[in-house]
């Protein structure tokens, strides 16, 4: 059979399948109350709109085939290990029967559909789980199609996404439900150790063993709006603290706030949310041309103090400026995986005239309500550590790495003692000093201590013409030297903190001059210079390999 009429035969079955499973998702009826909003809807409107609330906005949960059918591109899905034969390994009474029953009512074998397909130009690897088969329940043969599909997509090179809808493990199989955690998360680190990409997409509800498995593995994790997410159900944490839960708990948005999930992305956005980040992956290398910047170390008559406070003028453009403006197609990506989404740190990937990048910035704001919500450029601890895991995975991918940074310093409060922000900035120092990719850091305004050297343990290091970067603010300086804080401005010029400074000392590779009045105005000037010394950067590195790479940023280091 030729690969088209495969295709469009394929196409046919999955467009009769997502037909047949309506009414099963939506009540057969002109009208439907909504679960959320409680107002009646038209089911047909519904069924039409994705299977979103016309109303509120709120979600019904999708069969396979339609979410399938929302994803790829039509005529390209091919089913695979269908017919997998679930077994009974306790001798549950009435299981047989129970799956019998459940695989006439929906026309499933089983709580998941795995198979192959395009979103775009992208071949990749589904696994799509269907919450009426027994709330999706992961038993043996659930986890060995995924399994199955992960391990073929590691021979062939592919990307791996999963929609999770799941209740956890499947009860009724103890023990072997259990074991099914174990093998898809192995095939998904060896998946991953090929150097292949996996999204995780988390559904309306994804609990239990499945979140403590396959669900939260992913490089890159989404959830859709107000999905219940987390790992022991509401009622039994509510049974077992003996409190009431707040609201909003363990939704994708509590997940997201604490850093576990990189975006929420709408029902209707999906495809192309997946289209877009795929194509990142897949773009092959880019030409980039020979660039050079002109590094003028003039002595302009300003004082190292006044530079200071240049750099801490509030109308100076900020860190999410530059990302705006340098570069195209930026996809934020969140969270630390462990605790929180810090503010201060904005990071994820974007194209540099063609070429994928993964992009981080230290933020200030623009006004008081921004600089509370970005801790006024302080990093946490959460903040570094989702730094370096975006530039781990920006390392896997063979992206390079572009860093802005401008702060005052780390953050030092009892919270970020607690959560060990000494070790989040070790880390970042061991772990930076060892990226087999390119790392380019520009100091745009404040280079604070510790804070700062985090996220410029790099190949090349600049600064803009009035920024600064020291061990620590000159207050701090003349209070601990000479106990008192009043004597800051003596103490910047002695710190040998300007650009000009740090230029002739080689501790910075180069200056990218800032026009008189430096303002959104002005920006564009600085911006094109910017990317020019990027493109430069980029052109420079791209010729060396890895040793070389790692052994020019150690001894870079190494000399101080």
């Amino acid at each position: 059979m030729k690969l088209g009429a495969r295709f469009k035969k394929e196409d046919g079955r999955l467009e009769k399948a997502a037909r047949e499973t309506q009414s099963a998702e939506v009540p057969e009826g002109l009208f439907k109350k909504c679960n959320m909003c409680k107002a009646p809807v038209y089911v047909e409107e519904v069924k039409e709109n994705l299977y979103i609330c016309p109303k509120c906005h709120g979600y019904f949960r999708m069969s396979a085939y339609k979410r399938i059918a929302s994803v790829v591109e039509p005529g390209t899905f091919e089913r695979w290990d269908e017919g997998l034969k679930t077994s009974n390994p306790l001798n549950y009474k009435g299981y047989e029967d129970k799956i019998t029953a459940l695989q006439e009512k929906t026309g499933l074998d089983e709580a998941v559909v795995t198979g192959t397909g395009l979103i775009g130009a992208n071949k990749v690897v589904l696994a799509v789980c269907d919450g009426r088969f027994m709330m999706a329940s992961m038993g043996h043969v659930v986890g060995e199609k995924i399994t199955r599909a992960v391990e073929r997509a590691t021979e062939e090179k592919l990307p791996v996404i999963i929609f999770a809808c799941s209740g956890g493990a499947r009860m009724q199989e103890g023990i072997v439900s259990l074991m099914q955690m174990a093998k898809t998360s192995a095939a998904l680190k060896r998946h991953s150790d090929a150097g292949n990409l996996y999204i995780s997409v988390l559904t309306d509800p994804t609990t239990g063993g499945v979140t403590a498995s396959f669900a939260m593995l992913g490089d890159i994790i989404l959830a859709e709006p107000n999905a219940l997410i987390g790992f022991a159900g509401p009622r039994v944490i509510e049974q077992t603290i003996g409190q009431k839960l707040p609201k909003g708990f363990q939704r994708a948005e509590f997940l997201l706030d604490h850093g576990f999930v990189d975006a929420i992305v709408k029902r209707e956005e999906m495809h192309d949310t997946l289209k877009s980040i795929l194509d990142m992956h897949r773009v092959d290398a880019i030409d980039l041309e020979e660039q050079t910047v002109r590094c003028e170390v003039k002595d302009t008559g300003m004082s190292a103090w006044d530079k200071v406070l240049i750099s801490r003028k509030k109308d100076r453009p900020v860190g999410m400026d530059y990302i705006d403006n340098c570069f195209t197609d930026f996809i934020e990506f969140h969270g630390d995986r462990y605790f929180s989404d810090d503010h201060c740190i904005v990071g994820g990937i974007a194209y540099f005239k063609g070429m994928p990048v993964t992009v981080i910035a230290q933020c200030k704001g623009k006004t008081t309500k921004e600089n509370v919500f970005r801790n006024f450029g302080m990093p946490s601890p959460d903040g570094y550590r989702k730094a370096l895991r975006l530039m781990k995975q920006a390392e896997k991918f063979n992206r390079p790495v572009i860093c802005f940074v401008d702060t005052p310093g780390a953050f030092c409060g009892l919270e970020a003692e607690e959560r060990g922000q000494g070790e989040a900035i070790a880390r970042n120092l061991y772990e930076m000093s060892g990226l087999k990719v390119p790392v380019f850091s520009l100091i745009i305004g404040e280079g604070g201590s510790g804070g700062a050297l985090a996220m410029a343990v790099s190949d090349e290091v600049w600064m803009l013409e009035n920024s600064v970067y020291s061990i620590l603010s000159p207050e701090g300086y003349a209070s601990i030297l000479w106990k008192d804080s009043s004597l800051a401005k003596d103490a910047a010029r002695v710190m040998k903190m300007t650009a000009k400074d740090l230029y002739e000392m080689k501790v910075v590779d180069g200056i990218i001059k800032e026009p008189e009045k430096f303002n959104d105005d002005s920006f564009y000037k600085v911006a094109t210079q910017v990317k020019i010394a990027i493109e430069g950067f980029l052109y420079r590195q791209g010729k060396k390999s890895k040793e070389e790479l790692l052994e020019a940023r150690y001894e870079r280091f190494r000399k101080f």
